[in-house]
């Protein structure tokens, strides 16, 4: 009988870190100058020998630090097709050839006062190839640190998504209509299992934005059933990348929030605006409603939003932002992330799939 894991047991699997990231980046950055400032406190003899020993070491490890990190951005996407022993074994080859390059050709040009000779050279060049490992060996724990954190909150964005008021809400509402308008309501239950569905299965970290936009309608149409002309959308997609990626039901929760903290207090309803648009290499998500100053309703205690926060750090660490505007009457939700596209492979595997199917 084949073993069984749940979702807390799931690893993750052994990848170099993403060299285009901006945290990875600072991160590199402060990691390798933490270590020259802990060498330079271990060899000074004095506070201003600390600032001498760590100038000298800087003169050879920035240049070498920037270069490496350089190399290895345009380098990302082919590394990222590598198995990791590969992909980690030309990143340590790498660090010592450009050690050994920068060496001695600022040896040459005498921009640096080091010592020559082939003990000299092969000793900077393993070290470099060191520090290499270390970062490596750094961001491969710190993954499998947070994996545990990943499941943790998919679990809770599960609860927070989803409260039990909309699906009571959601039933009464189709209740209300099954006999007057039965053919509504059929749709309306399709809508509910297709959300409920799509909420509960989701086999990846990231989904293409044109399925979040769907689920989002189709959850808006069963509000719309308990709140009628009250509550009216107005969709900016004329300028959304269909296969941008993002976290799994992100659209959704704000939506909830915008529907049940701003328009259902007010009698009159309101409209809720959502941008979703591409500018550059971000990608932008806005979400704009109007809310009561003095609501009926109670704050909540903004679990779902919190997720989203949590999911966004999780995943793209410092190039994700998450930003609210709160002004007299209205509320503003503004998310950029990094524009990431959906891979070609997987749809032409799905495409011939489906021609297939269809044969």
């Amino acid at each position: 009988m084949p073993n069984m894991q749940s979702i807390n047991q799931k690893t993750l699997a052994d990848a170099l870190p993403d060299f285009r990231n901006l945290g990875v980046i600072l991160r590199s950055l402060l990691l390798v100058n933490g270590m020259v400032l802990l060498v330079a406190f271990a060899q000074a003899s004095s506070w201003q020998d600390i600032i001498e020993r760590m100038l000298d070491i800087s003169a050879l490890l920035q240049p070498l630090l920037l270069l490496n990190l350089s190399l290895l951005f345009m380098l990302n996407t082919w590394l990222k097709r590598l198995l990791y022993k590969q992909g980690a074994t030309v990143v340590l080859l790498l660090a010592m050839t450009v050690t050994l390059m920068i060496y001695h050709l600022g040896g040459k040009l005498s921009i640096y006062t080091i010592a020559h000779g082939d003990f000299h050279s092969v000793r900077n060049a393993l070290l470099g190839s060191v520090i290499a490992g270390l970062l490596l060996v750094y961001f491969r724990f710190r993954v499998h640190a947070l994996s545990p954190a990943l499941d943790e909150a998919r679990l809770q964005a599960l609860q927070a998504r989803i409260r039990p008021h909309f699906l009571f809400n959601s039933i009464n509402a189709v209740l209300g209509i099954v006999r007057a308008d039965p053919k509504r309501a059929e749709t309306a239950l399709e809508d509910m299992a297709d959300l409920f569905r799509m909420a509960m299965a989701h086999d990846g970290d990231l989904v293409t934005v044109r399925k979040e936009v769907a689920l989002a309608r189709q959850y808006l149409a069963l509000e719309q059933l308990r709140l009628g002309g009250r509550l009216k959308v107005n969709w900016h997609t004329e300028n959304m990348p269909d296969d941008a990626l993002l976290p799994p039901l992100i659209l959704q929760p704000l939506l909830e929030n915008a529907v049940y903290h701003g328009i259902e207090p007010l009698a009159e309803g309101g409209v809720i605006d959502i941008k979703l648009y591409r500018n550059g290499n971000d990608m932008h998500l806005e979400m704009y409603n109007p809310r009561q100053e003095q609501g009926s309703h109670h704050v909540g205690n903004k679990m779902a939003l919190s997720n989203i926060r949590e999911r966004l750090a999780l995943q793209f660490d410092v190039e994700a932002r998450y930003t609210v505007e709160i002004g007299k009457d209205f509320y503003r939700v503004h998310i950029k992330l990094p524009y990431v596209k959906e891979p070609l492979q997987p749809l032409l595997s799905r495409e011939r799939t489906r021609v297939k199917t269809l044969a």
